[in-house]
């Protein structure tokens, strides 16, 4: 007597679909893409269960050649002549049948063929590659899942989110301060992007820098919140709030360099401010809304071995009109509201916000102004500092919106990081320095640099 499939006529099976679990993401050196767990199959193909078929009359061998689903059916169906349409069919002879491992899993009614433990197939662990997401899109279904369970932790640390200074791509092991060939580089790599591009690089090394994406299930455990903005505010966020002045100003004196740099033709200079006055429109609130990138834009700009280049400025009010007015009219007002611990700051318009005043002032910073309107100020920054905390979830969302889609450039992600820019600024030997002492021998090189293109009379 033959055997036969088990089927049950005028019923159609279907597998239950296997849920995916995304891997944690940790923000790892300059690229840290999310790794696969499961098995992704193509959309439209299934994929078939561990098991083997059962043998057939004398037939003692195990099948081990992969046979889809459809040709599985079409024999199903090719004895529509002779028996019910719906009527089972022994299976095909064939000599060998290779089927995946799904050791770990229960036998269900939708299997075409019953399963003999000990097949060799797909070892447990390792499965197709499926496409890859960043780690900005994957982690918010870790971070909802341990909302769930989430209790109070005391904090254990405190918690630095700049990425270690692992090997560069345009960087050597060893390099001097300021070399030309990387800055010839970089020069070309911010010409090949448009503003737009580089203000969501900039959004995603902010983001990260701050605390907001790339936080890892640790980091969180450690610190006791579950963001850099909630940290920051808190007194074991001194560590956080010292790195973040530092990107700060560090960005600003990379701006300030790509003016002062150009030694060429005085509309190549007019051009590095056009070039600076349109990444800080892509950064406003509203397009990438990231408020601390724009801000070190803006310090660039009103940088004093900037702003005395009269000559520079004339040109860019002459040759670059828009440009000009949107800085004067439009960027200079939102600046200086900003660093009064006003401005925008709503979660749909801004995605990374302004923490440089609460930051300032968590750090012992006295306020300049007269006695009554420093305290207005103080108060008024202490609230806006609260309500960035609380809406930090909010912030998350925004920042992963914008970011949805988005494929960073290597290395142009890698340039605006801050261990890179201290690399380049300082050298390898001199980027261990003090904070202060670096930054005064940088403003001593910016000012030489401005003499030369503009002496003073």
């Amino acid at each position: 007597m033959e055997r036969t499939l088990l089927a049950n006529p005028g019923t159609t099976a279907h597998c239950p679909a296997r849920a995916r679990k995304r891997s944690d993401s940790q923000p790892a050196g300059l690229q840290h893409m999310e790794q696969p767990t499961e098995d992704h199959p193509g959309s439209g193909a299934s994929t078939m269960p561990a098991s083997a078929l059962p043998r057939t009359g004398s037939d003692s061998v195990l099948l081990k050649v992969p046979v889809p689903l459809g040709s599985i059916a079409d024999s199903l169906r090719a004895s529509d002549g002779q028996l019910h349409a719906k009527a089972p069919t022994k299976p095909p002879r064939t000599s060998s049948l290779m089927l995946p491992d799904a050791s770990g899993r229960p036998p269900t009614y939708c299997e075409l063929v019953p399963r003999v433990p000990g097949v060799q197939g797909t070892p447990p662990g390792h499965s197709c590659p499926e496409p890859e997401a960043p780690w900005w899109e994957a982690e918010k279904e870790e971070e909802e899942e341990e909302e769930e369970n989430r209790c109070f932790a005391r904090p254990q640390a405190e918690v630095s989110f700049c990425p270690p200074d692992n090997p560069f791509f345009l960087l050597g092991s060893q390099n001097r301060p300021l070399e030309t060939e990387v800055l010839h580089t970089l020069h070309g790599l911010f010409l090949e992007h448009h503003p737009g591009s580089t203000a969501l690089h900039l959004l995603l090394v902010d983001c990260q820098a701050t605390g907001l994406l790339g936080v890892t299930k640790a980091q969180r455990g450690a610190m006791g919140v579950a963001s850099g903005l909630e940290l920051l505010t808190l007194p074991h966020g001194h560590r956080l709030r010292l790195e973040l002045l530092e990107r700060l100003e560090t960005l600003a004196l990379a701006g300030a360099l790509a003016v002062l740099g150009c030694a060429g033709p005085l509309e190549e200079r007019a051009a590095a401010l056009r070039g600076l006055v349109e990444l800080a429109l892509a950064l406003r609130p509203g397009a990438a809304g990231d408020l601390p990138g724009l801000a070190a834009v803006m310090g660039a700009l009103l940088m004093p071995q900037v702003s005395r280049l009269e000559r520079t400025w004339r040109q860019l009010r002459r040759s670059h009109t828009e440009a000009a007015l949107a800085f004067e009219q439009e960027l200079k007002p939102l600046m200086r509201a900003l660093d009064e611990g006003a401005g925008p700051c709503d979660p749909g318009e801004v995605a990374l916000p302004y923490v440089a005043p609460a930051v300032r002032l968590l750090e012992g910073e006295e306020l300049p102004g007269p006695l009554d309107e420093s305290c207005e100020r103080l108060l008024r920054t202490l609230h806006r500092a609260r309500l960035l905390a609380r809406d930090a979830p909010r912030f998350r969302e925004a920042a992963a919106r914008r970011l949805r889609g988005f494929r960073p450039h290597p290395e142009l992600r890698e340039a605006l990081t801050t261990g890179f820019l201290r690399r380049l600024h300082w050298g390898s030997r001199g980027a261990g320095a003090p904070w202060a002492t670096r930054l005064e021998k940088f403003q001593r090189v910016l000012s030489v640099l401005s003499q030369r293109l503009e002496p003073d009379h």
